[in-house]
């Protein structure tokens, strides 16, 4: 990042956030180890830091949370501001910082201090276009962190685009994870194993910073989304957790009739709660225009759609629940699982599952967040339900005691692959049936099976061993239909299925980087998906007495053939080969730095994710899935390993953009350093506050 053990003095003016006592130790990875006297000082540093390392994209991100983006920087950015207008994130925002005590709006007022010394300070670093957004208060925090958590994760802007689509919403594509936790019967060392892997695009505010936080009341190291401080997956010397982006339903869908400019509720008219507003669109010559438009809030939410005569209202979960942060914070203050459950009975973070395992030898799936108490009725809650009578409305959420969780089960492991909570370990420790059908759905996609499958054929796993299966690029979808797809193959007419059937035939049935088949296998399972539906595909489809087992098998073999001709086709045209390896098609690309990839799409099986974009040069470059990957055993010293796929800096000019690349395309962790011993011993540079 810089020249090595480079000293830094700063001056300290006009901030009772900077005082002697705090510093950050830059490693070789660039990651900020900071040290500090008092949390307060730490949220500043910690505010730097991120300035440092993402202060473009901070102040981008922050512009847009204050539902100004096209009036910093232009049209592009006005569906998303009309969102979070909509939303009322930036009202919302006030009224939380509000409801913080005093004690946190200083560590917020400290965190945004950070970033705005930062860039005053080294102005020449950041972007001219977006210092417009300088300078920042708490509510810049908050209104961020709802943005992000509430209006990205438990509900999403494609909701805007429903009154194009039939009312219809679809399946909306969900950021995704793995996680394991294992027990010391099933560790080979006797020790918890914990095994955190959020998959999620690699830009924008999915983008995951990497640091470690140190004070006499907190020694924690893990990662947050940029822009937001506190950590959220983590561990310290006691315990660790992490999420994946569970099967939660936090938001509901509801149709309203309109009539007479409000709309029917138990037979009688209801007027909307409205409010004007105002956006500013910059144009090209730098002059703004003002646009208008009217918030409509009906007793459900607010509109977000409307066509002939009908209109939808979102409701959301979360938006009471104003102290997320602080959760975040106590978790990782946490020493032990009453201490930890204790700080996960305030439910103030909406969503996501937690997984747990700590020094003590418990582990722990808490299928976590707000879930709306819903009426009892023949509602579809995954759909749009009827607005018109309180017949449909909630006003309450479960409580932490009715929400599932398994503690410590006999099989000595959990997992999760985003699937429901019922499944997270075998013999089954969870009973769906003992909880409301909206909990979550009953099902088992081929990602959780591979992970399962794993955990269940290895009575002894050791810290090595965890790190290997994390790297698994196997692809489950081949193992269910390649056999009958090879023995229909050997039936046709068609030479050019029975040359796609040979490479299939000799294909290892993974995605690593020289793995020749692949590219011809994900075309075809694409190409079938297409013709046929992918429910369709499978001659016997997912049973939930058979979790492991099923879908297996080809529903419709004619059909499949078709597919692997039009894949054998495509491919061979597009590359030249039908064998051609994984790795010359799908890239690890960021700047100058070019690599083979491996791994692959979840809804394939692979428990490796990788999503890939398509290029002008026709290849596919990695744009999603592995992010930040967590290793931890609760040895005495705790021993981890870790990496963030894309690097812990997007400045442009950072050595610290994509550094870990490298060790990514070599299905390689790095050693996580947290004694002060360590990290002096891989310091690139320190900085004094």
């Amino acid at each position: 990042m810089r020249l090595a053990t480079l000293l830094i003095l700063l001056a300290f003016s006009g901030c009772g956030g900077r005082s002697e006592g705090t510093e950050i130790l830059w490693d070789s990875w660039g990651i900020p180890h900071i040290y500090s006297a008092s949390e307060e000082r730490l949220f500043y540093a910690f505010g730097w830091a991120q300035a440092e390392s993402h202060g473009d994209l901070i102040l981008r991100l922050y512009g847009q949370a204050r539902g100004r983006g096209a009036e910093y920087w232009g049209a592009r950015y006005l569906d998303g501001d009309r969102w979070v207008r909509t939303m009322g994130v930036p009202e919302r925002a006030r009224d939380w910082y509000e409801a913080q005590d005093s004690e946190w709006q200083g560590y917020l007022d400290a965190f945004a201090d950070g970033i705005n010394a930062y860039a005053r300070e080294h102005s020449n670093q950041i972007a001219d276009e977006v210092e417009v957004v300088l300078p920042l208060d708490g509510t810049d925090i908050l209104a961020h962190s709802q943005r992000v958590i509430l209006f990205y994760f438990v509900t999403s802007p494609q909701v805007l685009g429903l009154a194009d689509n039939q009312w219809n919403p679809g399946q909306i594509e969900s950021p995704a994870s793995n996680a394991w936790a294992i027990g010391p019967s099933r560790s080979s060392s006797g020790n918890s194993l914990l095994l955190g892997n959020p998959h999620l695009p690699w830009a924008d505010l999915y983008l995951f910073y990497e640091a470690h936080l140190v004070t006499s009341e907190i020694d924690t190291y893990g990662v947050t989304f940029v822009g937001i401080p506190v950590l959220g997956i983590a561990f310290n010397d006691h315990l660790g957790w992490t999420h994946t982006v569970n099967a939660h339903d936090g938001d509901d869908l509801y149709e309203l009739t309109l009539t007479d400019g409000g709309y029917l509720w138990d037979e009688e008219v209801r007027p909307f709660e409205t409010r004007e507003e105002t956006l500013k669109i910059q144009q090209i010559d730098g002059t703004l225009i003002e646009q208008q438009f009217v918030v409509r809030h009906s007793i459900h939410g607010p509109i977000v759609a409307e066509k002939n005569g009908k209109a939808l209202a979102l409701k959301v979960v979360g938006l009471e629940q104003s102290r997320m942060l602080e959760q975040w914070w106590d978790m990782g203050r946490a020493t032990g699982l009453e201490d930890f459950e204790a700080v996960l009975k305030r439910l103030e973070i909406p969503m996501f599952t937690v997984m747990y395992a700590d020094q003590e030898g418990h582990i722990m799936h808490f299928f976590g967040g707000r879930t709306p108490v819903r009426p009892s009725g023949n509602w579809d809650w995954s759909g749009i339900v009827p607005g018109d009578g309180a017949s449909t409305l909630w006003t309450d959420t479960h409580s932490y005691d009715e929400l599932p969780k398994v503690v410590d089960p006999p099989s000595g492991w959990l997992q999760n692959a985003n699937d429901p909570p019922w499944t997270t370990t075998f013999p089954m420790a969870l009973d769906p049936d003992e909880y409301p059908a909206y909990m979550a759905p009953q099902r088992m996609r081929l990602r959780a099976q591979h992970s399962a499958a794993m955990l269940m054929e290895d009575d002894s796993i050791t810290f090595e061993e965890m790190i290997q299966y994390k790297h698994s690029t196997h692809m489950e979808s081949a193992d269910r239909i390649l056999e009958d797809l090879l023995s229909a193959a050997g039936n046709s007419n068609d030479g050019r299925v029975h040359q796609a059937a040979l490479v299939l035939d000799a294909w290892d049935r993974k995605t690593d980087a020289n793995s020749r088949g692949a590219v011809l296998f994900e075309a075809f399972f694409q190409e079938l998906i297409r013709s046929s539906g992918e429910s369709a595909i499978y001659r016997q489809s997912w049973n939930p007495n058979s979790p492991l087992e099923t879908p297996r098998g080809l529903a419709e073999t004619t059909m499949a053939l078709e597919a692997l001709s039009v894949a054998a086709e495509k491919v061979s045209n597009l590359y030249g080969a039908l064998d051609v390896e994984w790795g010359e098609v799908h890239r690890l690309r960021i700047g100058d730095v070019d690599f083979p990839a491996n791994g692959g799409p979840g809804d394939l099986g692979i428990f490796r994710v990788v999503g890939f974009r398509q290029t002008s040069s026709g290849s596919r470059q990695a744009s999603t899935g592995d992010s930040f990957v967590m290793a931890v055993e609760f040895s005495n010293p705790v021993r981890a390993q870790a990496i963030l796929s894309y690097g812990n800096s997007s400045q442009s000019d950072s050595p610290g953009r994509g550094n870990q690349l490298s060790l990514f395309a070599q299905k390689q962790l790095r050693p996580v350093w947290r004694s002060r011993e360590e990290i002096e011993a891989h310091l690139e540079f320190r900085e004094l506050f």
